[in-house]
């Protein structure tokens, strides 16, 4: 198997579970108060929607590749 073929098939599955899942989370540590030697830390959680057509693309872009990227 090829480098593009793999590529192709991790793009694909990138975009199913991007379909699958619609986005995903992640926490961020921020400093709210600094007063001398005290520090006040707050964990933040944020969310990152991916769109529908940001997913249907990859799929579409990773079949493209697997069907057409082998072809020399």
């Amino acid at each position: 198997m090829n480098g593009v073929k793999m590529v192709a098939i991790v793009i694909i599955v990138a975009g199913v579970l991007s379909l699958g899942y619609g986005g995903f989370s992640y926490t961020k540590d921020t400093t709210a108060v600094k007063l001398g030697p005290i520090e006040l830390s707050v964990k933040e959680t944020k969310t990152v929607n991916v769109p529908l057509w940001a997913g249907l693309g990859a799929i579409v872009l990773g079949a493209l590749l697997l069907v057409f990227g082998s072809k020399k």
